[in-house]
């Protein structure tokens, strides 16, 4: 779902930026794509590529993909020199504790903004609604204030806490439509790909959030366009 909620929001994803994602799932996924052409992949720790190779080989294969190149470094500073390259930019990190604080703040989503192209989208991993709605809500603020368009997306993981995890997600365009996705597969093709969870429609409900979610989020756009409208932004 990280991989496919804004690969299918995009008209034409040729070339994908994943910061994390060192067990190699999402490139996995991201490769599947038809129109994905390359996938530049950075991750901060080649002990946690090490490891999935050798002991999680169902992910660890899409380190090995040929549209794949990797990095071991900072993706922070990988970006900065990298402005205006690609068309989508994946964020698959560990939870808002410790080392990972900086990819959920706004300079990390500004640093995204400067590393897109133009119409570009970003994902990245927002934590759940059920432990920590104001993590989430500060994260969906972020985005919201970096780019034009801005949603909350989320998919059962039975294996994280409460069942749920959640996307945040961003586009340069202001045309973008999030909860309507751009590409269909047909069964056919979603069963040549593997895809045993997305779907259109899957994708569709995703956006579907409970009431305390929704009213949270939508306090948030309204605030940030009454300040925008005072010229407070």
């Amino acid at each position: 779902m990280i991989s496919f909620l804004p690969l299918c929001s995009h008209p034409s994803p040729k070339k994908v930026l994943i910061v994390g994602g060192g067990d190699g799932g999402v490139a996995r996924e991201v490769a599947k794509h038809p129109d994905v052409e390359s996938i530049v992949q950075v991750e901060i720790d080649s002990h946690v590529l090490d490891v999935s190779k050798k002991f999680l080989p169902f992910m660890g294969a899409g380190l090995t993909n040929p549209k794949l190149t990797l990095h071991v470094g900072d993706g922070f500073r990988f970006m900065a020199q990298h402005r205006h390259e690609f068309d989508v930019i994946i964020t698959d990190s560990s939870d808002p504790v410790g080392p990972a604080v900086c990819l959920f703040q706004q300079s990390y989503f500004e640093s995204m903004r400067e590393a897109l192209k133009p119409g570009g989208i970003v994902c990245s991993q927002a934590g759940t609604v059920w432990a920590n709605i104001d993590i989430v809500a500060q994260t969906f603020q972020h985005c919201h204030q970096t780019f034009r368009k801005a949603s909350f997306a989320y998919a059962a993981v039975p294996t994280y806490p409460t069942g749920q995890i959640g996307f945040v997600l961003g586009s340069l365009s202001p045309e973008t439509n999030f909860k309507e996705p751009l590409r269909i597969f047909s069964e056919t093709e979603l069963d040549s790909f593997n895809m045993n969870y997305y779907s259109a429609e899957v994708h569709r409900a995703a956006f579907i959030l409970p009431r305390f979610a929704r009213k949270a989020l939508d306090e948030i756009v309204s605030n940030v366009t009454d300040e925008a409208n005072t010229g407070d932004r």
